[in-house]
């Protein structure tokens, strides 16, 4: 019995004991340090409302009469770059390309060039015999242009004599030309240049009133030569 009546005032001091230390230090509580619940206050957003076609309409009125500042409108000369800085930053961003190297282009054989220069004269006439100046003329005139038509068709370097007689008409046409074969040279190129350069030399002008004449014959010689 006296052990059980101890029990009992051991168990009733402990209890005093503890009542005590938790009253004076309350943060020694075990019942304090369970956190209080923190109540979270929803509130849900209403979609803004739509505005109107006339309600857009006028903000948009409004936002194209406002007026930009000076500063914004006006050209600011000084902020550009002077013409000698955009010369050197050019200066520099090609400095700072890779160079690419020269093509090599193979050597080219090529044969040698020499300047001709031809030479191509119509033997004089014997205007002593020709008793008509006005026949005279008209010949001088003739022969000018088939010296003319032979320096445009004579393109190689063969030299030669071609004695040539033809017929023209009292209208400037040419009838007939022929090769005067005993009196020319045997290269075929010459002969076929001064055939070519008469012909193309025709039509010539027309007779004078003097020359009365349905037609005329004329002699020419064509001198090829290479200075």
């Amino acid at each position: 019995m006296s052990s059980d009546k101890n029990f009992q005032l051991a168990l009733i001091f402990s209890l005093i004991a503890h009542s005590a230390i938790a009253i004076k230090y309350p943060a020694l509580n075990l019942l304090t340090l369970a956190k209080k619940p923190v109540m979270v206050k929803i509130s849900y957003l209403k979609n803004p409302p739509q505005l109107t076609e006339t309600q857009k309409k006028m903000l948009f009125k409004k936002a194209s009469q406002v007026k930009l500042p000076a500063q914004i409108s006006t050209f600011d000369k000084n902020s550009l770059i002077p013409p000698e800085n955009k010369e050197n930053l050019l200066a520099r961003s090609r400095q700072s390309l890779p160079r690419e190297q020269p093509a090599i282009k193979p050597a080219i054989i090529r044969p040698d060039i020499m300047a001709v220069k031809k030479k191509i004269t119509l033997p004089p006439v014997d205007i002593e015999k020709m008793n008509n100046p006005t026949y005279v003329s008209y010949y001088q005139f003739v022969r000018e242009k088939i010296r003319r038509a032979a320096y445009q068709n004579y393109t190689r370097s063969e030299t030669g004599e071609v004695y040539m007689a033809f017929v023209i008409s009292s209208s400037g046409i040419l009838k007939e030309v022929r090769l005067v074969e005993e009196k020319s040279s045997l290269k075929y190129y010459l002969r076929e240049t001064a055939l070519r350069s008469v012909r193309d030399a025709s039509p010539f002008p027309e007779f004078p009133k003097d020359l009365n004449y349905p037609q005329l014959s004329f002699n020419v010689i064509i001198s090829f030569e290479i200075e």
